[in-house]
């Protein structure tokens, strides 16, 4: 995920909108990926990685090995996020039995139906912020505010927040935001 998704999700977990679940593994994954993708060096990677877990310390599982067993129809170079998943809901202690759900945009390696019997569900980004948008847009306000600072912030020109959605391909999201009268016409600006 780019540097604006990655930034704006961890604001929304920040403010109670979901909990992040990792590994070591997906973060290894995601690292590696993000250095070839972006061309961002690996201590850079490494930093980001270090923070993201002082942030949400509660977010890392391990040994998930076990939850793979099970899985047949996925990519199998993805059973460990599911699994991921899967041991959270199984660990987490609580009366109720959490919502996991996987966020990617590589639907295509996760087999709903597999899923959907180990009661998990998988979504794009796009799909699944505007899906929190509609059960609480006042949680998301403020931190889809932040993303022109992102964008500057990342050496970009200024440009409306619409434009910067639409790039990131977040289209329901940018069509959400677009009838919102406190954000529908934020620009990107500089400090200069």
């Amino acid at each position: 995920m780019s540097g604006i998704l990655r930034r704006l999700l961890l604001r929304l977990a920040d403010a109670g909108v979901f909990q992040p679940i990792w590994t070591e593994r997906i973060g290894e994954e995601w690292r590696r990926n993000a250095c070839r993708i972006w061309d961002i060096p690996p201590e850079v990677m490494a930093e980001f990685w270090a923070e993201m877990n002082t942030r949400f310390p509660q977010a890392i599982e391990h040994d998930t090995q076990v939850y793979e067993a099970a899985l047949r129809y996925s990519d199998p170079k993805d059973f460990h996020v599911i699994a991921a998943g899967l041991a959270r809901r199984a660990r987490c202690g609580l009366p109720q039995t959490p919502v996991v759900q996987v966020l990617t945009w590589n639907l295509k390696d996760f087999n709903r139906s597999e899923l959907r019997r180990q009661g998990l569900d998988v979504y794009n980004p796009d799909r699944m912020l505007a899906q929190w948008w509609q059960d609480g847009a006042e949680r998301m306000r403020e931190a889809i505010a932040q993303i022109p600072a992102d964008y500057i912030a990342l050496g970009r020109e200024p440009e409306p927040l619409a434009a910067t959605l639409h790039r990131e391909r977040l289209y329901r999201l940018k069509n959400q935001v677009g009838r919102d009268p406190g954000l529908a016409g934020l620009t990107t600006h500089s400090n200069a």
